[in-house]
């Protein structure tokens, strides 16, 4: 690798908007706000919009498509024609 053009890679707080939960990993995400971790060390904070906490495929809460209503509004629109 050559050295002084590759983003420095350290530990850094992401935090869901939605839900307010909070994890540390690293990455090489900066950011001007930063945030008191439990173990008393200041980190970067990334405030994202989802995470696992809130996605609807984690958390259960998914959407189910009426895809048989979807099939039949078609058949309506342009018939079923034969082959």
């Amino acid at each position: 690798m050559k050295p002084g053009i590759h983003p420095e890679y350290g530990p850094v707080v992401y935090q869901d908007m939605s839900t307010g939960d909070a994890f540390l990993t690293r990455s090489t995400e900066t950011s001007r706000e930063t945030v008191e971790w439990s173990d008393g060390q200041t980190y970067p904070l990334v405030r994202v919009d989802m995470t696992s906490a809130s996605h609807p495929f984690w958390t259960g809460n998914a959407r189910v498509l009426d895809s048989a209503g979807q099939v039949e509004k078609f058949r309506r629109r342009y018939g079923s024609r034969a082959r």
